[in-house]
Parts: structure tokens; sequence; C-alpha cells
């Protein structure tokens, strides 16, 4: 286990694989892990990271920022291959799976902990063995499968004790296979749940009730981690300041403005978190 960093106290906690993603313009950073991380320290939080990766992985857009790695032979690599019948992904290699014992014990009651699977490469029991003021899933590498030649497609899934630990669930309309019978049976089972929609904004479930968040209209040029911007805004908001449909609003408009961006370029500036705080307040 490497920790490129020294280890120093930290706000918000991510755990999960950083990816390698295949794009048309090469290879380059991805995964939940370093778009949440970088919205969450642009929001001005302290931020950690517990991953695998191997050296294959360009770390450089996380400079500054914590890292405890456990070591891989190949990071997690994606590539989304555009075909006539929607988006191919495969799943060309996985990292090492990150452990209880890979989390140093400092970490594990940090404010905010964001438990971020991509190829369910940790197990859901986590949620229970950690003790952060607000733990937040995104449980889309849970809800994910792949065959023998590494092609994705979705996966009910279903962990009642780890719904029921988290503060706030967020997962996309495509984690769920647009299963809404499964969306309500997780709504059930955890205190807020949010379904982003992409274009369409994002319905929030909380005490029974049911609310749909609508973006404004952008030109969009890449969606790709806006989902991920999305959680790490909706969990800093909601744990500031304890409602849910501010924060849902706060996200819903941060997330929109990063489709205008390619890869980490999307990550939110200084002015646009201002921008969407005054939104959320006026």
């Amino acid at each position: 286990m490497l920790e490129l960093a020294p280890l120093l106290p930290i706000d918000y906690l991510v755990i999960g694989h950083l990816a390698v993603d295949i794009t048309p313009r090469g290879k380059r950073l991805g995964g939940t892990a370093a778009y949440s991380a970088l919205t969450a320290r642009a929001m001005g939080l302290r931020v950690g990271i517990v991953t695998s990766s191997a050296g294959d992985a360009p770390l450089d857009a996380l400079a500054g920022i914590p890292l405890v790695n456990v070591a891989a032979e190949h990071s997690t690599t994606f590539e989304n291959i555009q075909t006539e019948d929607g988006r191919k992904q495969i799943l060309h290699h996985r990292a090492a799976p990150i452990l209880l014992d890979h989390i140093p014990q400092a970490w594990r009651s940090t404010t905010m902990i964001h438990l971020a699977p991509l190829a369910n490469e940790l197990d859901a029991s986590l949620a229970e063995k950690l003790s952060p003021s607000m733990l937040g899933l995104t449980p889309q590498g849970w809800m994910r499968e792949w065959d023998a030649q590494g092609q994705v497609s979705p996966r009910k899934w279903m962990d009642e004790a780890a719904l029921n630990r988290a503060g706030a669930v967020i997962l996309s309309v495509e984690d769920a296979a647009r299963d809404l019978e499964l969306v309500e049976e997780m709504a059930h089972h955890t205190r807020i749940l949010c379904v982003t929609e992409g274009a369409a904004g994002a319905v929030l479930h909380w005490n029974g009730d049911r609310r749909r968040f609508r973006p404004p209209v952008m030109d969009e040029i890449d969606s790709t981690g806006a989902g991920d911007i999305f959680a790490a805004a909706f969990f800093f908001r909601l744990y500031s300041t304890r409602d849910p449909w501010e924060a849902a609003r706060f996200a819903t408009q941060l997330a929109a403005r990063s489709v205008l961006r390619v890869g980490l370029d999307a990550i939110p500036t200084l002015k646009e978190i201002e921008e969407c705080l005054m939104e959320v307040i006026q």
C-alpha cells in the first residue's frame, strides 16, 4: 500500500477505484473518486482518497490530495463505444480490491465519507464499519457486472444494511436499468435517495415524498463525470444545510454547468459554485 502524500486531516474521504478511460482522444483519468474528490476540493474541503491503481493512471490532476493507493498490476480501465444500439461499455482491467485494513484508522471517522465503487472493488459491509457524520453512497459499481469479454451490463443490487446506514444514496437511472420498481424499493430502505437522469435533471426521494429538479438547458459537450460532480455537491450541501431539497437544487445546477467542458476540465470553478449557492439561497 502506497501513500503518495503525507496523511493529513481531511473533511471528505472518497473510497473507490480511480479509472483510466480510453477515449478517442487517448487515455485520461476518470472514475467517481477523481471527479468527486476534485469537486469537493473545489468547494473548499480537505479531501483524501483511498483507491487502487497502477502506474498507467495519470494522477497529475490529483496533486496535493492525500492519496492511499493499493498497488495493482493494472488500473481499472473502461472503454465506451458508441453503437447503433447505444453505448457499449467494456471493462478491460480491474485494479485490486479495497479492504477495511487499507483505510487509515484516522480517516475512518472523517466528517463525510463517500463510498464510490466502480467495479465491485468494495464490499458494501464497509458502510457499517466506518463512522462518519455523513455517509454517502454512489452504488454504481455494485450495480454492474461484466462477461468474459468485459462487456458491462446492469445488475440488480439491494443491500438493505448499507442502504439503512447511508445518509444519502445517489445513482443514475441507467445504473438501475430504468427499473423504477427497484428505485422505489431502494428508496424505502434508505433515508434519502436521489436518481439522476442526465439532461432531465434528478428525482429526489425523501420522507415518502418525491420531487424533480430540472437543470438549465446547456449545449452539452461532454457529460462524463457529471453524476460524480452532482454526488459530491449533493453530499457537501446536505451536510452543510441538512436540507435535501436545497442539496438537490444546488447539485443539479452545478452538474449542469459541468457538461460544457471535457473530462476533468468539468470540475466546477469557484465562480460557478458561488453562482449556484446564490441561486439556492434566493
